[in-house]
């Protein structure tokens, strides 16, 4: 019976060392892997994949939503991205993480009314299930992920913020995801590969 009892009391504390400790790594890409494809419901009805944009080069994949300040904040940046870089091979592709469940505001329908007023000119998918935030390790709303398409799969070569003043873009001094962009389609390795993402805590 002590035996049994020392036992039982020797499984609880490793269980809760465990508990502790296990948590606070977030898993997730890191710069250098390589991203597995998806294929998410498009606020047009049709399901999307990073393999359907067959002339890319990479692309700007940003986890993002209709409620978050941020998110909010950095929408029009957001677009810009898009319109400065689709044409040179680096489309952005937009996806709302949010369980639609815990934030009204994050559901479908919401998502394809903010995508006709706003005129994205990119997808917007939803991660149905929330399969495939967990798979890249964001985090937040928003959070950026800029792959390059190599003859091995896509290569995340940044992670991070889009730039340094959510507040202001007029008043970022450094374009993080810009400043990779523009290296890769120079050939170039990107000099910032990783910062810390602002945002609002994506909501599982």
């Amino acid at each position: 019976m002590k035996k049994a009892f020392k036992f039982l009391s020797l499984f609880l504390v490793v269980g809760a060392l465990a508990a502790f400790t296990t948590t606070d790594t977030v898993a997730g890409y890191k710069v250098g892997d390589t991203a597995a494809d998806f294929s998410l419901k498009n606020v047009d009805g049709k399901k999307v994949s990073l393999k359907d944009f067959k002339s890319a080069k990479g692309y700007i994949v940003v986890f993002t939503c209709n409620h978050c300040p941020y998110a909010k904040a950095y929408e029009d940046r957001i677009i810009a991205l898009d319109k400065k870089y689709k044409s040179q091979g680096y489309p952005v592709i937009a996806i709302n993480p949010n369980n639609p469940d815990k934030v009204a505001d994050d559901s479908f329908d919401n998502m394809v009314a903010r995508a006709k007023e706003k005129h994205y000119s990119f997808p917007y998918l939803l991660d149905e299930g929330q399969k495939v935030f967990p798979q890249y390790g964001a985090t937040k709303t928003p959070h950026v992920y800029v792959l390059q398409k190599t003859a091995n799969g896509n290569v995340v070569k940044y992670i991070g913020a889009i730039d340094d003043n959510y507040e202001d873009a007029a008043a970022a001094k450094e374009k993080y995801v810009e400043n990779a962009v523009n290296a890769l389609l120079k050939g170039k390795d990107v000099t910032v590969k990783e910062t810390k993402a602002i945002g609002c805590s994506i909501k599982a």
